[in-house]
């Protein structure tokens, strides 16, 4: 019997064995070795593809090859073609070739030989997969803190590595660490001591609550998410000029301290203009992807840089929303994801329909400085009527007659087709003409009107309109390279019967060239050079008018006119009327409205009293006699500066805009039209949604989308613990990292959804959890991925700027507005295009919080740069964190540094008591804590030798008050030791 058993427990031995070998997980063993090493030549990318063999799809690697092989064999990794290749000996045969300089290990070849023998088994990428909320593990220890399910996802990898749980960090500690998480601000020595001294059992719960309420925690995750959106207060590229964007920056501060939630919060600002009945905040929304780069160079396509922002504003989508990088599939199929070519233009089809406005931000003050000014301007016009009516009668008789002689009656032409070569023309009720749309360098605009005139036509008359929907309310379309609503007509030609019309004369109301030059006019426009012409430059959003008279009266029915636009820059007329008249008198342009021209024809005995006195109205306010009562008037008729943003717009159904597959991502090589498409590796587009920008923002954060909760997650856990759960923050995709606590990245995304996508909630779920709170001492080998401890983290320059001003009392905590100028030394902007002033701001706006320091793309802030901070030039979705001695020089001679020094050094020389008091409030200030004995004494020393030295006239610090008496020498001594303290490792990071 005893003889049976042991034959039998041998025997079962090899199944045991067998038994505690687990199969190979295909997402963790498997596929990383394929993507890394074969999916280059033999992935989605058809164009690349090496011997027809794909080996990210199954069906596809184990069908016959073009050499009829077969590269695997489920089972059968002795017959497989992919075995024999990577194990070769022949350099011939041998995969990868040696030639890529990416050979497999050994081990790696064993992997996947036991892959093929356990049967070649493909599992989806977990990332394209529906998260599903995971049962929360079991903890049996008894011993563990578990405040939340993160706890218990945590621990249960811990015993897994021989690991424990670290003792809770100290209550100071964890104030500071979790203040400067949720506000990006320190604890001030009051909000610290009274948090230490509430020993109620829900106390730290009741800080978090207090630091989600801040205002400040808007302004602290507004930062990191302007990292996505490339955020920048200039255009980028040469000449790299200010824009008025700061509006979108404050409305994701205020977006995200009311805890709009996130799907909400994509909507908006992905298609806000296109919910209904759009509010200001919505439209403002849009401004995501108008901060996009904007090339005024001369001489640029601008519909190349158009498409180059569109590339752009793709990537961006992609990353930020999807933690994909497409970048690659502008030019072709992508190498490792199965994301191809024309999926990247269908993605782009969805947001390429739109016209990039600029939005005048309705405010009711400025509504109210407006209706009081026309008040003011009013009551003013009035008095200065009355004072001269009886006075001026003679000068304003005189006037009539001599402005009755240039006087015509001008009938307006209403245009029965106006077209362009790119420009959307749209014909208005009154006869005017608005243009929409896309502009080139060199647009044609083709007006055919009807004339029903029973007397020859003599002249034609053109009117530059101002309109809101045009940049700076136009006249001009100019986005691009020059001025705002800027335009320039090099030709004009009127033909009838398809024969030239020779103009004579012709005169305009105004004219200016951009370039500061006199080369223009009227005539010029008619002299068949089109370098020369027509411009009304500093007359934005005023009208103007041109007046061509013809060499002969013509009689037609029919008129065409032809105007060609376009000097080195795109700059069409975006909204005007043409008219005409049949006075055989030569008709001169007038600078007035038409209205009031059209009553000089009329005779005195026919004008009402309301018509004469609007005549009177103009002589006097253009009358050299009255200018200098006149200004004053004019002055407060002329429209304020509104505050306007960069703005989407969709454009109207019956002028869309195409999207084509880009051959190679070339702008020059559209191929085929492509309709807006998603991914097809993820959750279907909903049927009932438009293919619009709106719908892809519903598919973005629809439930059904894998990859959005998991983004959005991971990177808020990135930022509060230093590595996300998945460390390729950016890439989820083949080449990026698996999850290290897959279960509880996936728990946390369905959590985000069943909690309203409410980001406030997840991020005090994160901070509330024992995980979060452990202290960042023990445990010192432990991999950070692990959380066995809390990570020591540098902290973002941002952060440790702000901190800087919070302990040195200098902080401004104003929320909102303009960007600022904070000091920064000269030669920053000195390679700046244009000769670059940075101005430092003066009095409170120059200790702002850094997140509203203007952001120059071509010379950012320096402070920022040198601590890793983002260049608004492109989605940031990673700060990298780097150690240079740079980073030590600007903590010891940035003037921040050392006005902060010397303001905090004046405070503490002005607190009552002695030494050690002083060094206390010191570290309250600076580190939130503390110090210990020997850290006292030490201070106490450092400050006492300081003091010695300042008074003996060995060190120049005193200088600084200006004056050597003792008050002076006292604050120069605790500014050197709170430049000391500023220059601490222990400041600039989060333990």
């Amino acid at each position: 019997m005893r003889f049976l058993l042991s034959i039998l427990a041998a025997l079962a031995l090899p199944c045991l064995a067998h038994a505690a070998v687990p199969p190979l997980d295909f997402q963790r063993d498997v596929r990383p070795i394929l993507s890394q090493h074969c999916y280059q030549c033999h992935g989605p990318d058809d164009t690349a593809r090496k011997a027809g063999l794909r080996l990210d799809i199954r069906e596809q690697a184990l069908k016959p090859t073009k050499s009829d092989s077969i590269a695997i064999v489920p089972g059968k990794p002795d017959t497989s073609e992919l075995i024999g290749r990577i194990f070769s000996h022949d350099e011939d045969e041998l995969m990868p070739p040696p030639a890529t300089k990416k050979p497999l290990s050994d081990e790696q070849r064993a992997t996947l030989r036991r892959w093929v023998a356990e049967g070649a088994i493909y599992t989806p990428h977990w990332a394209y997969v529906k998260p599903v909320s995971p049962p929360v593990p079991k903890i049996t220890d008894t011993t563990a803190r578990i405040a939340n399910p993160i706890d218990s996802f945590i621990l249960a990898e811990l015993p897994k590595h021989g690991l424990h749980q670290s003792p809770q960090a100290d209550r100071t500690t964890l104030a500071r660490r979790v203040a400067l998480d949720l506000t990006g601000l320190p604890p001030t020595p009051e909000v610290l001591a009274a948090f230490v001294k509430d020993d109620r059992a829900d106390a730290y719960e009741r800080y978090v609550d207090t630091l989600l309420r801040s205002p400040h925690y808007g302004e602290r995750w507004a930062r990191r998410w302007l990292d996505l959106a490339r955020y920048a207060d200039t255009n980028g590229y040469e000449k790299d000029r200010a824009r008025s964007i700061w509006p979108y920056r404050d409305w994701v501060i205020e977006a995200l301290n009311a805890d709009m939630p996130f799907d909400e919060f994509t909507i908006e600002q992905l298609a806000g203009d296109m919910l209904p009945k759009a509010t200001p905040a919505q439209i403002i929304a849009t401004g995501f992807n108008r901060n996009t780069m904007l090339n005024e160079e001369g001489g640029i396509d601008p519909l190349e840089y158009r498409f180059a922002a569109m590339v752009d504003r793709v990537a961006t989508t992609s990353a930020t929303w999807l933690g994909l990088t497409m970048q690659c599939c502008q030019c072709h199929t992508h190498k490792y994801d199965p994301i191809t070519h024309t999926e990247y233009y269908g993605l782009m089809a969805f947001l390429n329909n739109a016209d990039e406005p600029l939005y005048d931000i309705p405010s009711a003050t400025d509504k109210n400085t407006a209706s009081d000014r026309q008040h003011h301007a009013d009551q003013a016009l009035a008095a200065l009527l009355a004072k001269h009516q009886q006075t001026a009668a003679p000068d304003f008789a005189k006037w009539l007659d001599e402005q009755r002689v240039i006087a015509v009656k001008w009938q307006t032409m209403v245009p029965v087709k106006a077209t362009s070569n790119m420009p959307l023309l749209t014909v208005q009720p009154d006869g005017s003409v608005l243009g929409s749309g896309d502009i080139t360098k060199n647009d044609t605009y083709n007006i055919v009107c009807k004339t029903d005139a029973q007397q020859p036509l003599t002249a034609l008359r053109l009117e530059a309109l101002p309109h809101p929907s045009l940049p700076a309310h136009g006249p001009g379309m100019c986005y691009y390279e020059g001025p705002l609503g800027d335009f320039f007509m090099g030709e004009i030609r009127v033909t009838v019967d398809g024969q030239p019309v020779k103009i004579a004369k012709a005169s305009e109301s105004y004219a200016k060239n951009n370039f500061g030059k006199n080369d223009v006019s009227a005539m010029l426009a008619t002299d068949g050079d089109a370098q020369t012409g027509w411009s009304c430059a500093a007359h934005y959003g005023e009208r103007d008018e041109a007046v061509f008279v013809f060499e002969h009266p013509i009689k037609a029915s029919e008129l065409r006119v032809t105007m060609q636009f376009g000097r080195h820059y795109a700059c069409p007329l975006g909204y005007f009327r043409l008219s005409a008249t049949t006075d055989t008198r030569p008709a001169k342009a007038m600078d007035m409205e038409a209205s009031t021209a059209a009553l000089l024809t009329l005779p005195d005995a026919l004008l009402s009293a309301e018509q004469r006195q609007t005549l009177f109205t103009q002589f006097v306010l253009t009358s050299p006699s009255f200018a200098k009562e006149a200004q004053p008037i004019l002055d407060l008729r002329k429209p304020l500066p509104t505050t306007t943003t960069l703005v989407m717009r969709e454009r109207p159904a019956d002028n869309p805009r195409i999207t084509h597959r880009q051959h190679r991502g070339e702008f020059t090589q559209p191929k085929e039209e492509v309709q807006p498409i998603t991914l097809s590796m993820l959750h279907p587009f909903p049927k009932d949604q438009p293919r619009n920008r709106l719908g892809l923002a519903r598919w973005l954060v629809s439930p059904e989308n894998p990859l959005t909760p998991r983004v959005v997650m991971n990177r808020q856990w990135a930022t509060l613990f230093g590595r996300g759960i998945v460390k390729t923050v950016e890439d989820y995709g083949y080449q990026g990292d698996a999850p290290t606590h897959p279960e509880l990245l996936d728990w946390l995304a369905t959590e985000f959804i069943k909690r309203g996508w409410s980001m406030k909630a997840m991020h005090k779920l994160m901070v509330m959890s024992e995980t979060y709170r452990q202290a960042s001492e023990g445990n010192a080998q432990a991999p950070v991925e692990l959380l066995a401890r809390f990570p020591r983290i540098r902290l973002d320059a941002e952060v440790i700027r702000d901190s800087l001003l919070v302990a040195s009392g200098l902080l401004n905590p104003n929320l909102g507005g303009k960007s600022v100028f904070p000091p920064q030394p000269d030669s920053v902007t000195e390679v700046a295009y244009g000769a670059f002033k940075w101005t430092p701001s003066v009095g409170p706006d120059r200790y702002r919080r850094s997140l509203y320091t203007f952001a120059k793309r071509t010379a950012p802030f320096a402070m920022s740069t040198t601590f890793d901070g983002p260049t608004g030039e492109a989605c940031l979705v990673k700060r990298e964190t780097s150690n240079t001695p740079l980073q030590a020089l600007t903590t010891l001679n940035d003037i921040l540094f050392i006005e902060a020094a010397q303001a905090l050094g004046s405070k503490l020389a002005a607190i009552p008591g002695d030494d050690a008091a002083k060094t206390r409030e010191l570290y309250q200030r600076v580190l939130a804590r503390t110090p210990d004995a020997d850290e006292l004494r030490l201070m106490q020393s450092f400050v006492a030798g300081q003091r010695t030295r300042l008074q003996q006239g060995e060190l120049v610090a005193a200088e600084v008050s200006g004056v050597k008496d003792a008050t002076a020498v006292e604050a120069a001594a605790w500014t050197l030791a709170a430049r000391t303290m500023f220059n601490l490792d222990e400041f600039m990071t989060k333990g």
